[in-house]
């Protein structure tokens, strides 16, 4: 069973609110740094089962970083220019290059995943079973486990 893929513009927007790119699901982050293996809602897995699918996100990090450093950096010199606070631009644009991909980090894996599924919709071996976790301890709990 494959899922519809929503188009791209969708895909990107579901992704920057957090959610399932696919079904637009959720809660699909547990804490900032922790996503779930996949969708509550849709099953839809979030590495989709490659090893190494990590440094797609990785890449759109560090791309976004850079982006991030080099707009800052422009924008400290234009405002200041000819007198530039060197020091304070530089501990600045450090502390942006620093701080910025840990705040980025569950954006730019859903940014990620959602690219890659505007190039390859989602297919069968994709999706998973969705359950509810509380459900699952407590089945296990009246088996006597």
């Amino acid at each position: 069973m494959d899922l519809p893929s929503p188009p791209a513009r969708t895909l990107l927007t579901r992704a920057l609110r957090l959610r399932c790119p696919v079904c637009g699901g959720g809660p699909v982050v547990l804490r900032w740094f922790s996503l779930v293996d996949s969708c509550p809602s849709c099953g839809l897995h979030l590495d989709r089962d490659e090893p190494g699918y990590w440094i797609g996100s990785y890449t759109v990090n560090l791309f976004l970083t850079e982006g991030v450093f080099a707009v800052a950096l422009v924008a400290g010199l234009a405002l200041t220019w000819p007198d530039v606070p060197w020091r304070l631009l530089t501990g600045c644009c450090l502390v942006l290059t620093l701080s910025f991909p840990a705040l980025a980090f569950p954006f730019t894996k859903l940014l990620y995943l959602a690219i890659d599924l505007a190039f390859r919709p989602p297919e069968g071996h994709d999706l998973f079973t969705p359950h509810e976790r509380g459900m699952v301890n407590k089945g296990a709990r009246e088996l006597g486990s």
